[in-house]
């Protein structure tokens, strides 16, 4: 099924080019569907190519989905054009009466701030907080994960003494959950960032559950256990060349970055990246919106109290 985005997106000529099904919003106007809301908060710099991310996945599940773009502001952006953003993008003052089935927060290259230094920290709290009344299911990307840890959970992360950048092997639970269906027992997901949160003290916390980790990048998808808050320490919607890209501007910017990790071939960054998380990473996105928001959103997302029990989507 599609994914339904704005007439003229960018990112629908480059999915189409990849045979992944989108519809522009005049045809899904004219289809008698209930479909998934998503809003999708982004907070990347390069907001193109992170839509395009995400919707590649949102478009290999077998749902029909609406996509609403969301910015965190209305400054311009060093990466993408102001027509782009006023365009394409709502405020939250817009949406923030509204009910979405889904909520996706991307990461954020703010790794090495505090988050009370984070000069939308307030914003985020905000709309973090008004997802708990208002959406079905959230997930939370990489450095978005951090800050709902922090925010919800009251868990801290440490700085790495070097950034966390590169494809690493993890480990699933043992015992069978909807969120992991289909996954193999080990399997492989990116990660770019500067810190971490202690797998230990995600374990001993009471409303959460570890579901996959690695023994290099510790935990990486972790499940509140009301099944409404989903984190993701990684980057499951990164393309081939992402990692490259961040490599080469870090050595631009002086930055004297290591090598991405058990990414280019044989460890050389003279050879080509390797890619091997695509799979699974197509699969954590459609297992989430089937699982956790499809089968648990009501029908008339005005009465949110009419959710299927948290429970019984286990």
């Amino acid at each position: 099924m599609p994914v339904r985005i704005p007439d003229n997106l960018p990112a629908a000529e480059i999915l189409e080019s990849e045979n992944i099904f989108v519809m522009s919003e005049t045809r899904a106007a004219n289809q008698d569907i209930r479909p998934m809301r998503v809003l999708i908060l982004n907070l990347m710099p390069n907001k193109i190519e992170t839509e395009t991310q995400l919707l590649r996945l949102l478009g290999n599940t077998p749902l029909q989905v609406d996509v609403d773009l969301l910015r965190i502001h209305d400054k311009a952006s060093k990466h993408t054009s102001i027509d782009h953003m006023n365009t394409f993008y709502r405020d939250f003052e817009a949406v923030k009466t509204r009910n979405y089935d889904g909520l996706i927060i991307t990461g954020a290259p703010l790794g090495q701030l505090d988050f009370e230094d984070v000069v939308y920290w307030e914003h985020i709290k905000e709309i973090i907080d008004w997802s708990q009344q208002h959406v079905t299911s959230v997930l939370f990307l990489c450095w978005a994960a951090h800050a709902g840890l922090f925010h919800l959970y009251d868990l801290h992360r440490k700085l790495l003494e070097k950034k966390r950048s590169g494809v690493f092997n993890h480990s699933r639970c043992n015992k069978p959950h909807p969120l992991l269906r289909g996954f193999d027992d080990e399997f492989f997901a990116p990660h770019s960032r500067f810190a971490e949160m202690d797998i230990n003290d995600i374990k001993q916390h009471p409303d959460l559950e570890v579901l996959a980790e690695s023994k290099e990048a510790g935990a990486y998808i972790v499940l509140s256990r009301n099944n409404r808050n989903l984190f993701v320490m990684g980057h499951p919607e990164y393309q081939k060349s992402t990692l490259n890209d961040e490599y080469l501007r870090d050595i631009e910017q002086g930055l004297k970055p290591s090598v991405p990790t058990h990414y280019y071939r044989d460890d050389n960054p003279k050879n080509d990246a390797v890619a091997k998380w695509h799979s699974h990473g197509s699969l954590l996105v459609s297992n989430w919106l089937n699982y956790y928001v499809y089968q648990l959103t009501p029908y008339d997302l005005s009465d949110m109290s009419a959710m299927t029990p948290w429970e019984t989507g286990r």
